[in-house]
């Protein structure tokens, strides 16, 4: 049976936009170039204004009432039959992975089951969905990518950034080894265990600056954050970018500059 997250739409005219808390608070810069980046496509996008969190943080601790109850406050949001992107396979995967466990023998079962199977990862929308096609006006730049836990192994995008990236003529993307490993950012994980993931994300900076890359790109804030933190901590040679404000700045008249 065909894995139903790689049973691509047809490219939509209207897609309502989820934009995760860590884009709000941290990130607008990755958000809004996600939005521009679909509308460019010719598509329009929608920003339900009572968005909040997914429930992941409760749901990945154990707290799944809890969880519940954040998560059900979304699922009104979504009226209309529009594919819902997440710029986040973190959050990407709780919706589409978890809304159906969570919800299972509850009155919302069929609508958070519903709202699962239209969710999409926004990069892998673009690429398999859109059919997007970019044209690099950047000068030459070398980058690494880390790709999430969750967008490699729950939204199962894992080879999205790099073909996207690969469209880019003066981009010239480097292989971190061991790229699968996680960052140790884990949401909750780097605060109930702090020294194990300490350890992994000064591994995961090594890893990156080993490959001489300028800078390194991520489908997560969460592991932008934590990578791209420890690594001005500590005065490592490495800033990081969400890949979509680097591929809205790669391929957009008067920002090309910029990588």
């Amino acid at each position: 049976m065909a894995d139903p997250i790689k049973v691509y739409p047809a490219k939509p005219s209207h897609v309502y936009f989820y934009a995760t808390c860590l884009i709000d608070m941290f990130y607008p810069d990755a958000g809004m170039a996600g939005i521009q980046l679909l509308e460019r496509e010719g598509i329009k996008v929608s920003f339900p204004k009572d968005q909040t969190c997914c429930g992941q943080p409760a749901y990945t601790s154990g707290y799944h009432d809890e969880a519940r109850a954040v998560a059900k406050a979304q699922l009104d949001l979504f009226p209309e039959d529009w594919p819902i992107v997440v710029p986040s396979g973190s959050c990407g995967g709780m919706i589409r992975k978890h809304y159906p466990g969570l919800f299972k023998n509850t009155d919302q079962e069929a609508q958070a089951a519903g709202i699962a199977a239209r969710t999409w990862e926004l990069t892998d929308f673009l690429l398999n969905a859109c059919h997007i096609k970019l044209e690099d006006l950047g000068a030459p730049t070398t980058i690494a990518m880390h790709t999430s836990c969750s967008a490699r192994r729950e939204m199962g995008v894992a080879e999205v950034g790099p073909k996207l990236l690969g469209q880019l003529q003066n981009v010239n993307l480097v292989e971190q080894v061991r790229a699968e490993e996680c960052c140790g950012f884990g949401g909750t994980f780097a605060v109930r265990h702090p020294e194990i993931s300490g350890a992994m994300v000064s591994e995961k900076v090594d890893t990156l600056t080993n490959t001489g890359a300028e800078a390194f790109v991520t489908t997560d804030c969460g592991c932008l954050m934590n990578i791209a933190g420890y690594a001005e901590k500590n005065q490592k040679p490495l800033t990081g970018q969400h890949i979509l404000s680097f591929l809205w700045q790669r391929t957009s008249a008067g920002n090309g500059d910029k990588s």
